[in-house]
């Protein structure tokens, strides 16, 4: 395959992966705090692992470009400068390097699946530990009401994407062939 079309193929998959965090991002539970409970890092890790990590941040820039000049890409199909600027924007910037971390750790340990799960969780942690901040510095929230509003009630959601993330990861990469997504 030529330089040329390996690089069309990837800006597709990019296309594909933001696709789908759009579509995990509107599978969301709003909560009385503004912070929903969506699938959209389900879709950040898979993008991150099926596309490698500055493809997989690629699909995820793309996704905050297009919610930035107001396609409703966020979660209850908000978008807008405003809602990437607002309280929750900075969990929707750390999809960026979630979806580079996580296969970057991965593949670094031979991209076995508690290498996955590790990816996983810093890609995760560094998405919270940005958002989190980001949440602080807008609304004055004290570091432990933020956490239990922006953090502590997501973990147990997070630890069953990463699960369903690793377990389709591993099922892909036996059966799609190398060349499709390298």
């Amino acid at each position: 395959m030529t330089n040329s079309a390996n690089r069309v193929r990837k800006m597709v998959l990019c296309a594909l992966f933001t696709a789908v965090t759009v579509v995990c991002s509107q599978l969301a539970v709003p909560t009385p705090w503004g912070v929903p409970v969506n699938l959209a890092l389900f879709g950040v890790y898979m993008a991150g692992m099926m596309l490698g990590p500055v493809w997989g941040a690629a699909s995820q820039l793309v996704f905050i470009l297009l919610a930035a000049v107001g396609v409703p890409v966020l979660a209850g199909f908000n978008g807008g400068l405003s809602a990437i600027l607002g309280k929750t924007g900075g969990y929707v910037v750390g999809y960026v390097l979630a979806a580079a971390i996580a296969p970057a750790v991965a593949n670094a340990l031979q991209r076995k699946p508690w290498a996955m799960v590790l990816g996983m969780v810093l890609g995760c942690a560094a998405c919270y530990l940005l958002g989190t901040i980001w949440f602080i510095a807008l609304t004055a929230t004290p570091l432990m009401t933020a956490l239990g509003w922006c953090v502590i009630p997501y973990l147990p959601g997070d630890v069953i994407k990463i699960a369903m993330a690793v377990l389709l990861t591993v099922q892909l990469d036996k059966r799609l062939p190398k060349e499709v997504l390298a």
